[in-house]
């Protein structure tokens, strides 16, 4: 068979291929380094949950702009009603203006590409952003003057509070900032109680100082909150990124495995052509030797050894029919001539085919069938290739001077059985596993060295399961073993009835009664 020579085209196909495998392990790879640089840091806090939560602080005020903005109209319209609009006006600029600045530097630090090269510096801008506009804040009192009515001093101090409430809500990724914004909220809170009485002053200056307490707390809560929910989800990425690795190691290896499958395949079919059509010479020359069909051979050492050429000769061949045999069903490539087969037959005719060898070792075998069973849909071929071959392994393995028991019957689902069971040197329970694999021998059949590829229980077991089947073997050492193949009831053919022509025919009503309801459904 000439070898297959790889054009340009496929050898840059598989290049491309590679190439594409190889960037995307460079991908994951870096991302799982990203991922880990997360979750392991030197830092007290994380680099790059600094970087992101830095975004969540911009994106906050981003989406908070029109809310601020409108907040800070009503409060400046709210204090027309004990100062001039000039003072009013004056301190709305001072705030938009800042409102403005901090959206800018938002915005600019959520448009850079890599901010880790500058993040610190981004990071204070951003601070100090929150930090003048709570500042604004505070400036309401000190621009548009104090109010001469206790409920508009209230609701001025109620103002400055609550825009710090929703300030430390918004710059809670960002604890730098709240802790900054501190000090002119307690300005602005000082400055609001300086002219009251002390038992007033003391108590309302504990309650917005409380107030205030309560506030950064909850950002501190939301902070560690948050600081969790990226942790989790760097965990989660990571193990989404080492799934991914291992589906492509694995798509990788399924390759590797098919290509070298395809090779197997191919080296069997190749290597079965080139062994058997010599082989077939050597059976067929040593059988007209050994016939003597053209004279005597004259020395009966030479008789000797071509007997031993044959028998060495349908071994060889006979293992190659099993390793094909299996490679074919192991690719799942093994295709069954099913047909309508009587089972009991089929056995019988195996075990008189093999009673002369059992008869040679001095061991009988007895049959039990259970009569006129339906018969049985399977590939008769495969049914007979398993009822040789358990039959030949408890020939080999049973002493002589025992018996033999094979039956064929019902199973206790409506399926059909048979077994083989022999009381000779038995299995360890051990090696039970061993002898049913490919290649698997147990320790008598190396012991006793006979003849064998270890491969004849596991051709039985898959010829049984492609019917649908199930092979059970059941052993005991120096009792015995008991094989068993069991072909299910859905294989089993159920006859029809039959039909007496002098009989008169039932009326169509009638008929239909009697039909099976998935038939008159039909």
């Amino acid at each position: 068979m000439r070898p297959h020579i790889q054009t340009a085209a496929e050898i840059e196909r598989r290049q491309a291929q590679a190439e594409k495998a190889d960037a995307r392990r460079r991908d994951l790879t870096r991302a799982v380094r990203d991922t880990r640089e997360k979750i392991t840091s030197l830092s007290g806090l994380r680099r790059i949950f600094e970087i992101e939560l830095a975004r969540l602080f911009a994106r906050s005020h981003l989406d908070a702009v029109v809310i601020v903005h409108a907040f800070a109209m009503v409060i400046a319209a709210a204090t027309l009603t004990w100062t001039a609009p000039g003072r009013s006006l004056v301190w709305l600029t001072i705030t938009i203006l800042a409102i403005a600045a901090q959206w800018m530097v938002c915005r600019a630090f959520l448009k850079l590409e890599n901010p880790a090269s500058a993040l610190r510096a981004w990071m204070i801008r951003l601070m100090l952003s929150e930090v003048a506009l709570v500042f604004c804040w505070a400036l309401l009192p000190v621009v548009v003057g104090v109010p001469e009515s206790e409920g508009l001093k209230l609701f001025l101090l109620f103002s400055i509070l609550l825009f710090a409430a929703l300030s430390a809500v918004l710059s809670h990724p960002l604890p730098a900032a709240v802790y900054g914004a501190i000090l002119p909220i307690g300005a602005a809170i000082v400055f609001l109680m300086v002219d009251r009485q002390p038992t007033e002053r003391w108590m309302i200056a504990g309650l917005s100082f409380g107030a205030v307490l309560l506030f950064v707390v909850l950002a501190s809560r939301l902070y560690q909150m948050t600081l969790d929910g990226l942790q989790a989800r760097a965990e989660k990425d990571e193990l989404i990124h080492e799934v991914e690795q291992a589906n492509i190691r694995l798509k990788e290896a399924t390759k590797h495995a098919e290509n070298a499958n395809a090779a197997k395949s191919k080296f069997l079919a190749t290597m079965s052509h080139e062994l058997r059509t010599p082989l077939n010479a050597i059976l067929g020359f040593s059988e007209v030797i050994r016939g003597e069909m053209f004279g005597p051979i004259g020395n009966e050492h030479y008789k000797s050894y071509v007997n031993d050429i044959h028998s060495s000769g349908s071994h060889l061949l006979e293992l190659i029919n099993e390793v094909l045999d299996l490679s074919r069903i192991e690719a799942g490539k093994h295709e069954l001539q099913e047909e309508a087969i009587d089972l009991v037959s089929t056995v019988a005719a195996c075990v008189h085919m093999l009673d002369l060898r059992a008869k040679g070792r001095g061991l009988i075998i007895r049959t039990a069938y259970t009569e006129n069973m339906p018969r049985l849909w399977a590939d008769e071929r495969a049914v007979r290739q398993v009822a040789l071959n358990l039959l030949s392994n408890a020939i080999k393995f049973t002493p002589q001077g025992a018996e033999i028991i094979v039956k064929a019957g019902w199973t206790a689902s409506g399926g059909q059985y048979f077994s083989v069971r022999d009381n000779g040197m038995g299995i360890p329970e051990e090696e039970i596993e061993t002898v049913l694999s490919t290649f698997g021998r147990g320790s008598q059949a190396l012991k006793n060295a006979d003849p064998g590829s270890g491969l004849g229980l596991s051709i039985v077991k898959s010829l049984v399961e492609l019917h649908g089947g199930a092979f059970r073997l059941t052993s005991k050492l120096r009792e015995g073993t008991e094989v068993i193949a069991i072909f299910p009831a859905t294989r089993v053919m159920t006859a029809m009835a039959a039909i007496d022509p002098d009989s008169p025919r039932p009326a169509a009503s009638s008929l239909q009664q009697n039909l099976p309801g998935a038939i008159r459904a039909a």
